[in-house]
């Protein structure tokens, strides 16, 4: 049976070999004759597990020496929204506004302090990215979120700042190349470009930390996390260990380098075809068009019953754009093939000759 071409926005698609690792140690973990979720996550072999899925998060951005740590918690990028602020706001923060998610953080942020909201998108639905912003330079810190899985834009280029720079990373995290040591904290959600549902990684400069008088709940403190080595309570174990594996399956790819070059491709071809095709319009601003999330409408609804019908039958899975914007979104995240991206682009066309 063909595998689908699975375009969901998240949980999305995860490279087949990992999935055939992962189901395998449901069953039999490192020839224990015992499940890897049956196993205690203080024994050795699981101990390794995080150990590993740590170092192989910081080798990966390029953060080696520089320091900083990573942690696998959980509650998602949504509990991140509150205890970035716990940890880092003192009196006031900066927030880039440019989604669904950034609209969000900013929510739970001003729970702790006063919030500088320095430019937003939302007067166009946030089919762009502002620029040309000022970041206020008593902020505690400036947070954005790289890339809007909903609207399908992405920061291309980062702000120069002396205030310490945060970063939900959560929907291109490890898809493209950049100076990570930009950023003081980086958190991510890992059923995109790492995972499962279920963890959350977060990588922080241990430097930014300790500096707010508030006293912080043990399990929304970094510190805690990072003195109990990503261990404080029972860590999501399976979520873990797929990251870790496919943490593992790209750095044997080549690295962000090599991931970055595919991504390109398949990125190109979909927005090429948005662009050529007369029955289809992109909706981003194309120079803030993200990488990861290629989201278009028909220019005409009339069509929309027939290439339904058209991508379902090829096999694609997970097409339909979030409700905020209608139309379609194709969520391109690492292990999407680039074969999967041709035959979304053959539909288009089938659609194209269908009309004409």
């Amino acid at each position: 049976m063909m595998k689908k071409h699975n375009f969901s926005a998240g949980p999305c698609v995860l490279p087949q070999e990992v999935l055939k690792k992962a189901s395998e140690a449901v069953i039999n973990f490192n020839g224990l004759d015992l499940s890897l979720i049956e196993i205690s996550h203080r024994s050795k072999d699981f101990i390794e597990v995080m150990e590993n899925a740590r170092s192989l998060a910081i080798e990966l951005l390029g953060l080696e020496g520089k320091g900083y740590k990573a942690l696998f918690l959980q509650g998602g990028a949504s509990l991140e929204f509150l205890m970035v602020a716990y940890n880092l706001l003192e009196k006031k923060a900066a927030y880039l506004n440019t989604g669904t998610w950034s609209s969000k953080a900013l929510k739970e942020a001003k729970f702790l302090g006063e919030v500088a909201e320095v430019a937003s998108s939302k007067d166009a639905n946030f089919n762009y990215i502002p620029k040309g912003y000022t970041i206020p330079e008593d902020a505690d810190y400036f947070h954005c979120t790289s890339n809007n899985t909903i609207f399908g834009t992405q920061i291309k280029d980062f702000p120069q700042t002396a205030v310490p720079l945060v970063c939900d990373m959560s929907s291109d995290i490890f898809s493209r190349q950049l100076d990570f040591s930009k950023f003081d904290l980086i958190y991510a959600g890992a059923q995109k470009n790492m995972g499962p549902a279920g963890t959350t990684l977060v990588v922080v400069k241990e430097e930014v930390l300790g500096k707010v008088s508030r006293a912080i709940p043990s399990m929304l403190d970094y510190k805690v996390h990072l003195d109990k080595d990503s261990m404080f309570n029972t860590p999501p174990v399976f979520a873990v260990y797929v990251s870790m594996l496919t943490l593992q399956w790209l750095k044997d790819l080549g690295g962000i380098a090599a991931i970055e070059k595919i991504n390109n491709e398949k990125a190109s071809l979909v927005y090429n075809e948005i662009d050529r095709n007369p029955l289809f319009k992109g909706f981003a601003a194309r120079e803030d068009r993200s990488s990861m999330n290629a989201t278009f409408n028909l220019v005409d609804e009339a069509h929309k019953d027939a290439f339904d019908a058209l991508w379902k039958g090829a096999g694609i899975n997970g097409l339909n754009g979030h409700r905020s914007v209608g139309g379609y979104r194709a969520s391109m995240y690492n292990a999407l093939s680039v074969e999967s991206a041709k035959v979304l682009v053959e539909t288009m066309q089938e659609l194209e000759k269908k009309v004409g």
